[in-house]
């Protein structure tokens, strides 16, 4: 094992898987400890999906600190904690200040680098302050409509060193992208800077994949760096060692160009479904209700799961042969429990899986994606192909399920372009975004508000 992760939920978990496998390194993604610890595999890169992230922060301990302590066990070089490239976090729930502490727990003092830039998605860190693009326009984090209004981590800063510090009573620091020209060795001055900064973690800006790419470097550099290893009982000592990281889809593309693999390139293209797809649904964001708006345009058959008898309506419109999406993400649709979404879900995905194993499953929302895979039985992930940008198709193992492997594409709420369901079920690919070269500049958001998570 070359890195390992823990991501905060499912579709973040395959984001960095995703973006570890562009970058060259083989990749496979248990979802739970107990599956990675059953996992006969000799891949590079190696991940834990989990749901820190909707957790409450007295609930992290218990959630985290298997993982990590999972891969110090296994003496994995890199550790990152993925995390949502929108820093989904406060102090109450999925406390990413509680995370560093954790982290520091397992891997010992040394600062942890927190990088949440992912330029082709939008995400941008400048001076400190981080943006987020929605739709063709990018925000200042603590404007932008998405995150503004977020039901359970709204933003109310943009400075992601002042929004971390006021997670944990730990120094955060900030290193700004001007010192990463400075000296002949850029990554190695970067290294040394980190090594020397005297705080818990330091926020590292980065707007370009160059930043991405010095910064993987920097991190992965041996030489001068303060790591750790983990005693028996997880507790870290000061020695190089594991080195332990924060961050988004964005750190694991450069830590994953800065250390190599022997992946064959990643296809961008995929078959089309061999039968009717079922789309599961419990995004409550914009973006995804657009998505179904197309889908229902383009002749699929979609079902709001708060109707009666929609589960039963479901599973014969799937059984007759139509394209199906099962959901609760109509606008202005009664506020259900998750656990409420969770068991309508299964109520349709369960039956079908069973009856048509070779079903193209999509499962919309992270949160939901999680708790549905897990329930499906569903142990590990790899991925097949990327034909839609950040999205990506994957091949679930299921063992002694009778679908034990079947196709299945994850999608967060701010996640794909509008017409991505029809394109899963076509294998039609989508031409990736491309990251700007240059700084965002901050806008005042929009009147009206454009989504919610």
């Amino acid at each position: 094992m070359k890195v390992g992760f823990y991501g905060d939920d499912f579709t973040g978990s395959i984001d960095a898987l995703l973006q570890l496998r562009r970058a060259g390194l083989t990749g496979v993604l248990a979802t739970s400890v107990a599956h990675a610890e059953s996992l006969r595999s000799d891949s590079e890169a190696v991940g834990i999906a989990g749901v820190a992230r909707s957790l409450r922060t007295a609930d992290l301990p218990a959630e985290v600190l298997p993982a990590l302590r999972w891969f110090a066990g296994r003496g994995a070089p890199i550790v990152q904690y993925k995390a949502c490239s929108t820093a989904d976090s406060s102090p109450e729930v999925g406390s990413l200040g509680k995370v560093i502490e954790l982290g520091r727990e397992v891997f010992g003092a040394a600062a942890v680098p927190a990088v949440f830039a992912q330029p082709d998605f939008g995400r941008y860190t400048f001076f400190g302050h981080h943006f987020a693009r929605d739709d063709d326009r990018v925000f200042r984090l603590d404007r932008q409509p998405t995150m503004r209004d977020h039901p359970s981590t709204p933003s109310t800063e943009s400075d992601l060193a002042r929004h971390l510090g006021a997670q944990t009573e730990l120094p955060i620091g900030a290193l700004a992208w001007p010192q990463y020209e400075t000296g002949p060795d850029p990554a190695r001055h970067v290294a040394q800077t980190l090594a020397e900064s005297g705080a818990a973690a330091v926020v590292c800006d980065g707007f370009t994949d160059a930043h991405l790419d010095l910064l993987g470097r920097a991190i992965s550099h041996r030489s001068g760096q303060l790591g750790s290893t983990a005693s028996s009982d997880g507790a870290g000592t000061d020695q190089l060692g594991t080195r332990f990281v924060l961050g988004a889809g964005g750190l694991s593309l450069g830590l994953g160009r800065a250390i190599g693999g022997t992946a064959a390139p990643l296809p961008e293209r995929a078959s089309a479904a061999d039968g009717p797809c079922l789309a599961l649904s419990g995004s409550r964001s914009a973006r995804t209700w657009a998505q179904i708006e197309a889908a229902t345009h383009a002749g699929w058959t979609c079902i709001d799961l708060r109707g009666p008898g929609a589960a039963a309506r479901a599973i014969a419109a799937h059984a007759a042969g139509a394209d199906t999406v099962f959901h609760s993400s109509t606008p202005g649709g009664g506020q259900l429990q998750a656990a409420e979404v969770t068991e309508a879900l299964l109520e349709v995905a369960l039956p079908r899986l069973q009856a048509a194993p070779r079903t193209r499953l999509l499962l919309c929302g992270g949160d939901t994606s999680g708790t549905v895979l897990r329930r499906l039985g569903v142990a590990a992930l790899t991925i097949e192909s990327c034909p839609w940008g950040n999205v990506a198709l994957c091949a679930a193992q299921a063992p002694g399920r009778g679908y034990d492997s079947v196709e299945v594409v994850l999608k967060g709420g701010q996640m794909g372009h509008v017409d991505l369901l029809e394109d899963v079920r076509r294998g039609h690919t989508t031409e990736p975004a491309t990251s700007s070269s240059r700084p965002p500049e901050p806008m005042d958001p929009p009147e009206k508000e454009t989504s919610r998570c």
